[in-house]
């Protein structure tokens, strides 16, 4: 199919961006990587007036200052990927990168994207909640941050206005006791993940402590699993799998019992990488 026909703007700064979407009222799309967005248009599934390009305001870049990892929204992936304080400062972003998609769609798209369009089998939502990051959001009354664990609301659906445009993210970089882990499954390499799971801990001697589970592909939006946290804490990985918090539905691809026993092989896997140390 070929999309409805749409106006377009490329807009020079952020501001010009939250302009351009005021005075189309709900009815303009961001274009960052497009990767996502050209295919509801090609499909119908979304019809905007008028698409905003906003791939030369900046908001492209990787920096660690004072302990925090900051990411410009229109960062690609393939940018991430390759980025030697991205597999310094975050790990579990770097683990998670060759999972995202396919090479083609890593060199267009775009991390502010992937946030934004929050499919809830997507890998960067959950590792943005499993850092306990935050978003930047800018719009016509300024800026804010938005916990992560805010941001996503629903299936496909965040804390982004009408006329917001996400404009970074942020999250703690990793110290030298930081463990990780990353995990998927799904039916080809690249594709959205069945079940998937990103995970952040402490070591704390042979233990862990301030674990954070978060499963992919199982629920709306990223899903914790806080009694598995608790249990995996305790050294008890059996009963972490017993434990796992989650009702994941049927769906096109497997049943939610299938999905279930699957986030339990998947808990085993990442516990053995959380238990090892970082190279």
């Amino acid at each position: 199919m070929k999309p409805a026909p749409f106006a377009y703007a490329k807009a020079r700064t952020l501001d010009d961006a939250i302009r351009l979407l005021g005075e189309h009222k709900g009815d303009a799309k961001l274009l960052a990587g497009g990767q996502s967005l050209i295919a509801t248009l090609n499909m119908r599934l979304s019809s905007p007036s008028l698409l905003v390009d906003i791939n030369g305001i900046g908001l492209d870049g990787v920096s660690v200052k004072d302990g925090v990892v900051e990411i410009g929204a229109l960062a690609r992936h393939v940018t991430l990927e390759r980025s030697s304080d991205i597999a310094k400062h975050a790990p579990l972003i770097a683990l998670a990168m060759p999972h995202v998609a396919h090479p083609a769609i890593r060199n267009r798209g775009t991390i502010g994207g992937s946030l934004a369009y929050a499919d809830p089998a997507a890998e960067l939502p959950a590792c943005l909640v499993a850092l306990d990051g935050e978003v930047d959001v800018t719009g016509p009354n300024g800026k804010r941050a938005v916990k992560a664990a805010d941001f996503f609301k629903g299936l496909f659906e965040t804390a982004l206005g009408a006329h917001d445009v996400l404009s970074a993210i942020r999250f703690p970089a990793a110290a030298a006791d930081t463990r990780v882990g990353f995990a998927e499954l799904a039916r080809r390499h690249g594709d959205y993940a069945l079940v998937g799971l990103a995970a952040v801990a402490k070591a704390k001697g042979k233990s862990l402590s301030d674990i954070r589970l978060v499963y992919f592909g199982v629920g709306a939006l990223p899903v914790r699993a806080h009694k598995a946290e608790a249990a995996l804490a305790a050294g008890a990985v059996d009963e972490a799998v017993k434990m796992l918090d989650l009702d994941p539905s049927d769906d096109l691809h497997a049943s939610g019992t299938v999905k279930k026993h699957l986030a339990g092989v998947l808990l085993r896997r990442v516990a053995e990488q959380l238990a090892e140390p970082r190279a």
